[in-house]
């Protein structure tokens, strides 16, 4: 047994770590801006009056947000007794510094509602290695959270990383050269959208079923369950409704700063896109959309003021 499976045997044999209390109770507003940035319409989270009708009998919290609660901050740190922070520790001072997220998947008990107030333990379930992999050679972690209101248990996750410590380049390696663009990932769902592109069309996601827009695309109607979509072509206009001034990281095949802006469109939904050829950007100015042909399996849509 090498020392990483010894240090690994050690922070396992410990058990949970100490229950850790959220921050604050289950609240309304901290709903209210999860199922905003999701886009989750269901009334029973955020809606009293449509929630005390609903088989709940009151608002509860949506499932998925049981590891919400319990999150560190943007400036928090994880304490001493963590299992997960000991084990990455330990990995990190064997040179083992990068971190790939593979695996997560939560169970759920029952729904939270407004001021319940949820703690976490966590507990080192597994880890594997050596293993050689494309990245280098690395260690799979896994670990098991459990959330409690009191002592009930209510949701449960195993989260896996793999650490691995980047393989060393060869010494006449040749530079590596950037692509000219980053190209976006195509998958079945959004194949749609950049055959319209390369057709000169914008199009929007609009469900089978009950005929609602959305974007970006996904498999699945948030409001019917539909399975099924289809799209429109969208007129490509409308106005600004967020920006950003990009100046750094630079980005290959872009001359920084340029402008990223999200567009509403007359259609109702939101898109994301460079903006060009602007003197000045507000929000709200009217723009429409341009399309730019990377190569022959990409074209890129825009954005750029409309006269």
């Amino acid at each position: 047994m090498n020392e990483i499976e010894k240090e690994a045997a050690r922070i396992a044999e410990q058990g949970e770590s100490p229950r850790r209390l959220a921050r604050d109770p289950v609240n309304l507003p901290m709903i209210r801006n999860w199922v905003e940035a999701i886009g989750d319409t269901n009334p029973v989270y955020t809606d009293p009056e449509a929630a005390a009708k609903s088989v709940h009998e009151g608002l509860v919290a949506p499932p998925a947000m049981a590891q919400v609660w319990t999150m560190y901050g943007l400036n928090g740190q994880r304490g001493g007794d963590d299992p997960l922070g000991a084990m990455m520790t330990v990995l990190d001072d064997a040179g083992f510094t990068s971190v790939v997220a593979t695996n997560s998947d939560q169970t759920y008990h029952r729904y939270l509602r407004p001021d319940e107030h949820v703690a976490v333990t966590t507990r080192l379930e597994d880890v594997t290695g050596p293993k050689r992999t494309a990245l280098g050679e690395g260690w799979f972690v896994t670990t098991t959270s459990t959330w409690y209101v009191g002592d009930e248990v209510v949701a449960e996750m195993r989260f896996r990383v793999l650490k691995f410590r980047p393989a060393a380049k060869p010494a006449e390696a040749k530079p590596v050269v950037s692509t000219p663009v980053i190209k976006p990932a195509i998958n079945r769902d959004t194949e749609y959208f950049w055959e319209g592109t390369r057709a000169g069309e914008l199009r929007i996601q609009r469900c089978g079923g009950c005929g609602l827009l959305r974007h970006p695309p996904g498999p699945m109607c948030p409001e019917c369950g539909a399975t099924k979509p289809k799209y429109l072509v969208s007129e490509g206009r409308g106005e600004v409704y967020s920006y950003v001034v990009h100046h750094h990281p630079r980005v290959p095949g872009k001359e920084v700063p340029f402008v990223v802006a999200l567009v509403e469109l007359e259609e109702g939904v939101r898109m994301l896109g460079e903006l060009t050829g602007a003197a000045e950007v507000r929000v709200g100015l009217p723009v429409e959309v341009v399309f730019t042909k990377v190569d022959d399996e990409l074209t890129m849509p825009s954005w750029r003021p409309r006269a």
